[in-house]
């Protein structure tokens, strides 16, 4: 295995800065024992990408800025490959709205959107949470008009939001690692809701891998995150939530592009049941960077030099 020069983006601008910057720790001490020249850089501003000087890059960023295609589009730019996914498909998986239209149309089941009035949800109970966050971060559950009015949101904000109705059954999440559908896990949170604190807190949430599904459900699920991947051009290892119903039913939540990489985090967990170790699922990733618009590339075809 050659060694290469790799930059970690880790840290990034978002809510979801600290849950980053373990990600990116775990991912630099990995791919450092796979024998990689490491540089970890912690992203304050965009500028920042600007300035990387790497043969590859692995971002470990999460949330806005890290995960919408603003990091990526820089990259693209300097033409240095790039893990994960790319422009388009990081833009349009984190935005929860259009992603849901989407994946509708490919006749993907999603929870049943509510809308928002100045007066709140035109039903209880829903779930709320931001329409561009992601690590569950500003998710509230409503049940009644008090827990609305306890937000105090601004009317002009609410096309911020995403009201839906809660989905009952086994939460899961299922990986997908250069187009393959890794063990489903099943999410077991200890408060019964799977928010920024049962994610993050050990011990706070029990996991099961693979999750107690019949094998057929455990296979269609995988089937469905594996058609929602590609519906979204998504690439490296994005992980699909989904509620699977009381019917068998697999309703995706949403797509995140760039999961976890922390002792707590649903991808390692996967992977491992796969067969896969931490430090195997990095170099995995490394060696899946690419660009979305590789001009170099073309410019070596062109000349005959490929």
């Amino acid at each position: 295995m050659s060694s290469r020069r790799v930059a970690v983006l880790m840290g990034g601008m978002s809510a979801e800065r600290e849950v980053s910057l373990r990600s990116g720790q775990a991912v630099c001490a990995a791919l450092q024992r796979c024998g990689h020249q490491v540089t970890a850089v912690d992203v304050r501003s965009l500028a920042d990408v600007y300035h990387v000087r790497a043969d590859v890059v692995f971002i470990a960023l999460h949330g806005t800025y890290g995960e919408d295609g603003c990091v990526q589009g820089v990259l693209e730019m300097r033409q240095l490959p790039y893990t994960g996914c790319g422009v388009l498909a990081s833009a349009l998986c984190m935005d929860k709205r259009m992603c849901k239209r989407l994946l509708q149309q490919q006749g993907i089941s999603v929870p049943t959107e509510i809308p928002l009035t100045a007066a709140g949800p035109v039903r209880y109970p829903v779930l709320l949470k931001p329409v561009q966050e992601g690590s569950s971060v500003g998710l509230h559950w409503l049940h009644q008009a008090s827990d609305w009015q306890a937000l105090e949101l601004e009317p002009s904000r609410f096309d911020d939001w995403l009201a839906e109705m809660p989905v009952r059954g086994v939460e899961i999440a299922v990986s997908v690692l250069n187009g393959e559908a890794l063990p489903p896990v099943e999410i077991v949170a200890h408060s019964g809701c799977y928010d920024y604190h049962a994610k993050y807190t050990a011990g706070a949430t029990d996991y099961y891998t693979p999750a107690r599904l019949p094998a057929e459900t455990l296979r269609y699920c995988m089937q469905q995150a594996e058609k929602a991947v590609h519906a979204t051009a998504c690439r490296g290892a994005p992980r699909v939530d989904m509620i699977v119903s009381n019917g068998g039913e697999a309703v995706v939540l949403e797509i995140n592009t760039l999961p976890g990489m922390t002792t707590t985090s649903l991808l390692p967990k996967a992977a491992a049941a796969a067969g896969l170790d931490f430090d195997a699922l990095c170099q995995q990733l490394l060696d899946s960077a690419a660009l979305d618009h590789d001009t170099a590339g073309r410019a070596e075809v062109m000349h005959g030099t490929d």
